[in-house]
């Protein structure tokens, strides 16, 4: 598989070095949700406010982050962006029903479905929550990292 689809937890591995950055970065071709757009600066700033970052770092990689999730005026996207649908949202629903999930990962592994769903070769499923890549796993998606 070419494509995979990155969860929040794993974006955030992009940009702050914690275990499991290299996987992240080693793949070439990501499928992200729109729950990224807030849910990535969000972990990223919550870290400032751990102590884990300082303030004018965590800029830097939220802008980085954005630059990435938007393009420049140099630079397209560097993510497949994908539209969080009435279907998604649906498909999560039901998904909470079956596993335990939080709301906003069920709407995230419906979101990798729906990029599995339209690329002929499928796509991986890319997370480092243990409940999320449970569910994904029980699904059937091929989880990453292995």
């Amino acid at each position: 598989m070419s494509t995979a689809f990155a969860d929040s937890s794993a974006l955030v591995k992009l940009y702050a070095d914690e275990p499991g950055s290299d996987a992240v970065r080693a793949l070439a071709r990501l499928a992200v949700s729109q729950l990224a757009r807030v849910e990535v600066p969000a972990a990223l700033w919550r870290k400032h406010r751990l102590g884990e970052l300082p303030a004018t770092d965590t800029g830097v990689l939220v802008n980085a982050f954005e630059a990435d999730y938007f393009g420049t005026d140099q630079d397209p996207a560097g993510f497949f962006t994908i539209t969080v649908t009435a279907q998604i949202l649906d498909h999560a629903a039901r998904l909470v029903g079956v596993h335990n999930l939080r709301a906003y990962d069920a709407v995230q592994l419906a979101s990798g479905f729906a990029v599995s769903a339209v690329l002929p070769e499928g796509a991986a499923f890319l997370a480092f929550d243990k409940t999320l890549r449970a569910a994904a796993t029980a699904e059937g998606l091929h989880v990453l990292p292995e």
